[in-house]
């Protein structure tokens, strides 16, 4: 107890040498701070005139005078008093006390034996990329139409029914590569009572494929080889004429396009299609019936025409509300020695689910055809339906 007297002695003076001055070793400064704790004995001790515990034991004297020349020296070292110390409490006593757990035995519930087989057929799933998208629409509707006199494919206004199908078949590899094929089939026939020649007349008749590939070259933008086929199903008549006007294959257009394609698509996606610019293009025509050659841009007696030429092509679909939506389809096309223009329109009021009415305006340039005193090159038809229609 002495030792640990004097050692403690020891550290009070040492931090009172401190506090007073720096200590310098190898010529760096330190400052040693040890918080202290203001005792009250020592001062009653050293203030009291007769103290019983003075000159009883020099290492407490010692120590009081230590701490008391701190007390009067550096105050700002003292952060707690012998009272605040009280206050806090006495040590407990109950500490060392081993605290006992008590544990309760009870009956062992045996574990459930669930029968696992030994060999479990594990299958691995794995998922193709969808390359392929697939879409098709189609209708069968009652009309009102109008042709005029110099149709190229003959026909007459009247009331009559149309069918039409349009079916796609889209490829898009994610990176490069696109190839969109679209084929549009659409009859339609009448029944004149003025017609005493012909029972029946098809008013509404088209053949055609479409089919394009894709290299991407920019966003939206691709190198587009096309190929653009079209002709019809039956013959094309007129009331009381046995004149046919056209036919299958009569004509029969191939046309072959190089050049560039441009995805149209919004935000919302309300107008999408495509517009292409094929300016090398080579373009076949063939009429089987060999009188149909004339009104087709024939020499007399020709069966078919190559040539070269150019072409656009505009494909927009505008879905104007979610009840009416334009389809517009332009094309024009020039050899350089004739001209064509081509521009359909759909105007599609959807009733319901199944049920649409259509309006369809047509006019066409063709200065290959014969030539009308009226109306010189232009063609028009239009006709109004309703009916039923649904898309897959």
């Amino acid at each position: 107890m002495r030792k640990i007297a004097l050692l403690f002695a020891a550290v009070v003076a040492l931090s009172a040498s401190a506090a007073q001055s720096n200590d310098s070793i190898d010529g760096r400064y330190y400052r040693l701070f040890v918080p202290l704790t203001f005792y009250h004995n020592v001062a009653d001790k050293t203030l009291s005139l007769h103290s019983e515990n003075a000159g009883k034991d020099p290492v407490a004297d010692a120590v009081d005078a230590a701490l008391l020349n701190i007390y009067l020296n550096r105050p700002d070292l003292v952060s707690t008093t012998e009272t605040e110390l009280e206050e806090t409490g006495d040590i407990r006593k109950d500490v060392d006390t081993p605290i006992l757990n008590k544990v309760e035995l009870v009956e062992k519930v045996e574990e459930p034996v669930i029968d696992v087989p030994e060999d479990i057929p594990t299958d691995v799933l794995v998922q193709k990329p969808k390359f392929w998208t697939k879409k098709g629409d189609g209708y069968l509707q009652f009309m009102q139409n109008y042709v005029s006199e110099n149709w190229y494919k003959g026909g007459e206004s009247n009331y009559s029914a149309v069918g039409s199908l349009t079916l796609e078949a889209n490829y898009d590899n994610k990176n490069k590569w696109k190839w969109d094929n679209k084929l549009e089939m659409k009859l339609g026939f009448l029944n004149s009572r003025d017609d005493s020649v012909h029972r029946f007349k098809a008013n509404e008749d088209l053949l055609r494929f479409t089919s394009k590939v894709g290299l991407e070259a920019a966003k939206n933008w691709y190198y587009t080889f096309q190929l653009l086929t079209y002709t019809q199903f039956t013959q094309g008549l007129k009331s009381n004429d046995k004149k046919v006007y056209s036919d299958f294959m009569s004509p029969f257009n191939l046309n072959l396009g190089l050049g560039m394609d441009y995805k149209v698509a919004t935000k919302n996606k309300r107008l999408t299609g495509s517009l292409n610019f094929s300016p090398l293009s080579l373009n076949y025509l063939y009429v089987g019936r060999e009188a149909l050659g004339p009104a087709n841009g024939l020499d007399e007696g020709d069966h078919d025409n190559l040539e070269f030429a150019s072409h656009m092509t505009a494909d927009l679909v505008w879905k104007i509300n979610d009840v009416v939506t334009w389809k517009t389809r332009l094309y024009a096309f020039t050899s350089y020695k004739r001209g064509l223009i081509e521009w359909e329109n759909t105007f599609e009021l959807r009733v319901s689910k199944y049920i649409s009415a259509n309006l369809f305006l047509y006019p066409r340039f063709d200065d290959s055809s014969l030539y009308h005193d009226d109306l010189g090159y232009w063609q028009f038809k239009e006709y109004s339906s309703v009916g039923f229609s649904y898309a897959f």
